[in-house]
């Protein structure tokens, strides 16, 4: 029997970085006839109820851009200077209960197909982590009692050690894109080229 088997699927989508090392801010490169945000948003609804999606550089642009648009909550991180997990904890006072995805927004490749796979295997009452090829990555898929354990840690904490001290289970999945996040002008292109040679709609 599932947990929360009436429970809406959340998904919280971090989009507030400088994008340092891309050299221009990514969120909003050309993706397709698109953007590279707005792919990871369309393939996180493709599965999801919602989309807490958070913002901290550039904010104002995100907040226009998706305010309004069915299904996305827009969270704005004041702090987000401070780095990754203030963004998440920023996400995570809009979560409702109920177990939540936590995905960065540059990963425009991620299937509908491995939200899923996660979501099928959370009876195991743990955090869940997408597997392939031996290597672990993206989206998570956490319990619902995560939301407290972020909300209490310190400033400091690192959702990595926090998954580790709940407890991880690894789920196998068939696509490789759990690793492919866009760091820098040569991934960004590597993963162009990877998206028309697979045909990938975009």
């Amino acid at each position: 029997m599932f947990r929360n088997g009436g429970a809406k699927k959340q998904c919280l989508m971090l989009a507030a970085g400088h994008s340092s090392r891309m050299g221009a801010w990514k969120m909003l490169l050309p993706w397709g006839s698109s953007v590279v945000l707005d792919s990871a948003l369309d393939n996180a609804l493709s599965f999801c109820d919602r989309v807490i999606l958070v913002t901290g550089y550039q904010g104002a642009r995100l907040r226009q851009r998706y305010t309004g648009r069915a299904r996305i909550t827009v969270c704005h991180n004041e702090n987000y200077i401070q780095g990754m997990f203030s963004s998440i904890r920023c996400g995570a006072r809009r979560l409702v209960p109920g177990d939540f995805f936590v995905v960065p927004g540059d990963m425009p490749l991620l299937t509908r197909d491995i939200y899923a796979a996660l979501w099928q295997h959370r009876y195991h009452d743990c955090c869940l982590v997408p597997e392939y090829g031996g290597g672990r990555g993206h989206p998570v898929l956490l319990p619902a009692d995560m939301r407290e354990v972020i909300l209490q840690a310190h400033n400091d904490a690192n959702l990595k050690d926090l998954i580790n001290a709940r407890g991880r289970r690894s789920v196998l999945v068939a696509s490789p894109s759990i690793h492919w996040d866009l760091d820098t002008p040569d991934q960004y292109q590597q993963l162009l080229r990877v998206s028309l040679k697979s045909g990938h709609t975009f």
